[in-house]
Formats: C-alpha cells, structure tokens, sequence
C-alpha cells in the first residue's frame, strides 16, 4: 500500500479519475461527494471539490504530522450506480 505524503500547511488537491477502468460507454459521473477519515480535531479537511464527466478532484488541508487520512470519493453516475475509492495521505512535516 502506498501513501501520498501532504505537509500539514499544504492545501493539495488530489483527483480520481472514474473513466475508462469503471464507467460504461456513455455514463457520466452525475454528482460527487468526499469525507476524511479519521475524522479529528485538527485533521485533514475538505477545503473545496469539483467533478466532471470522468473524474472527482478535491482539495484537502491541514492534518496532523505522523496521521494518515482516507479522502474518501463518493459517486453517483448517471446509470444511478454509486461507489466509492479512497486516496491514503500521510501528513509529514516537509
């Protein structure tokens, strides 16, 4: 398992791209949503996120050095599927 590594100043974005390995022919991400876990007093947070067609991008900030964070992406497509994919980041002070 890798981690991405994030310093607890940085504002990073961070993208998973749904196309071609998971969505049909002609199925469109229709909406996106994202969580940390843990979920922690002075924890990694959601300071914003966008989505498009194929693909979810969300911008984490803050966390706590030597803490590692699930960003978790939650979908729904336009077939009405919804799934879920995770990004591991660990907060090291750079």
């Amino acid at each position: 398992m890798s981690f991405l590594l994030k310093d607890p100043q940085a504002v990073l974005d961070y993208m998973i791209d749904w196309g071609a390995d998971y969505l049909a022919v002609g199925e469109l991400v229709a909406a996106s949503g994202w969580s940390v876990a843990p979920d922690e007093a002075g924890g990694v947070t959601v300071a914003g996120s966008d989505f498009d067609s194929a693909s979810s991008t969300v911008k984490a900030a803050g966390g706590i050095a030597g803490h590692v964070y699930s960003l978790i992406n939650r979908i729904t497509t336009s077939a009405g599927r919804i799934d879920e994919r995770s990004i591991l980041v660990r907060v090291e002070s750079r």
